[in-house]
């Protein structure tokens, strides 16, 4: 998967792909870092296929886990220092590699693109609001080549055929399934619901 010949040229990191690699491959688990280097193919593809700058989607594939292994303390300690919303503090990291997360993306990889940082805050609860590239990243992540579980076949399709029916479709299974799990359900991810899924004729 790191055969990606992409040369960054627009100053959204400032040093290249190869080195951006580098820093992820330090901070993940081996399977993880594959897990980012499939989402990241996949926002191309996506990108490519709805006019979106396949340069912001690889990047934005790449460093959308870069939070994900991180101790729990560092994102307590990022909500008390930045003052977020104390409501974070009830979550995990389920929730908080991406909604905290994007600020070690901006302060330690040197990322500054709102757009790019916007892509990791959302990508696990989506937004009412998404840009194309936020979606992409929201779905690349569901849908990446080694997701295997009920319905993901489905997932792909839709979203290749259309990519907002992909967000409604991820948005009604990950509720539907918090739900059947008893598992707290992040306010942000209601508002997503809301804005999305009623679009849509989902079975």
């Amino acid at each position: 998967m790191e055969n990606s010949q992409m040369t960054y040229h627009e100053q959204i990191v400032p040093y290249s792909r190869e080195k951006l690699v580098e820093k992820l491959k330090a901070a993940l688990t081996d399977s993880r870092f594959q897990h980012v280097l499939r989402v990241e193919q996949t926002a191309i593809k996506l990108a490519e296929k709805n006019q979106v700058d396949p340069e912001r989607a690889s990047i934005a594939g790449l460093v959308h886990d870069y939070a994900k292994q991180r101790p729990d303390q560092d994102f307590i300690s990022a909500i008390n220092h930045y003052q977020l919303p104390p409501i974070l503090l009830n979550y995990g990291n389920a929730i908080w590699h991406g909604m905290v997360g994007w600020l070690f993306v901006k302060n330690e990889l040197q990322i500054n693109d709102i757009e790019v940082l916007n892509a990791v805050k959302y990508h696990t609860v989506g937004h009412q609001y998404m840009t194309p590239l936020e979606q992409i990243v929201y779905m690349a992540d569901y849908i990446e080549p080694g997701r295997d579980f009920s319905g993901v076949d489905e997932a792909r399709k839709i979203t290749f055929d259309n990519l907002q029916e992909g967000v409604a479709y991820q948005t009604k299974q990950t509720l539907s399934y918090l739900i059947a799990h008893n598992k707290p359900v992040f306010p942000q991810t209601i508002n997503t619901y809301n804005s999305w899924v009623p679009k849509f004729d989902l079975n």
